[in-house]
């Protein structure tokens, strides 16, 4: 095994970054309480963190007061790891899949931005059928002399 690590390198693990993890899956134990499931992107979670939950609804603040992996309870979770983190006072109903939890302040979340795109032409091996149509509405009065 020595051997294949020699040319196989360990990732690198951004954990020096802010914490950042998006929401896989979200579940109810009941007498713990709320847990969402996912991979550490970046930074680190420990037991007792502040952390938000950003994105579809309004931002909400929370702490941290478990980290799990494997069926094993851990003190922290870093950057590549699968975990499920149990949040403090957090309702299954308030958490989604989508949404990710952050390190307060280091996410900012937009509803709306502009974007510019283009659209290759089928000479330039892109659509040869629209993937949609132009709609114009014309409206016309008429007089009556």
């Amino acid at each position: 095994m020595g051997e294949v690590d020699k040319y196989i390198p360990q990732p690198e693990r951004p954990k020096d970054q802010p914490f950042l993890l998006p929401i896989e899956d979200v579940f109810s134990i009941s007498g713990r309480g709320t847990v969402v499931t996912g991979r550490v992107e970046r930074g680190v979670i420990n037991v007792g963190d502040e952390i938000e939950i950003v994105g579809i609804k309004d931002t909400q603040a929370t702490t941290c007061t478990g980290v799990e992996m494997f069926r094993k309870l851990l003190d922290s979770g870093e950057a590549g790891d699968n975990v499920g983190v149990l949040l403090r006072g957090t309702k299954r109903e308030e958490v989604e899949r989508g949404q990710v939890l952050c390190a307060p302040g280091s996410i900012t979340p937009h509803t709306k931005f502009k974007a510019e795109a283009y659209i290759l032409t089928k000479e330039e091996g892109g659509r040869h059928t629209p993937f949609f149509t132009i709609t114009v509405r014309s409206f016309t009065s008429v007089q009556r002399m």
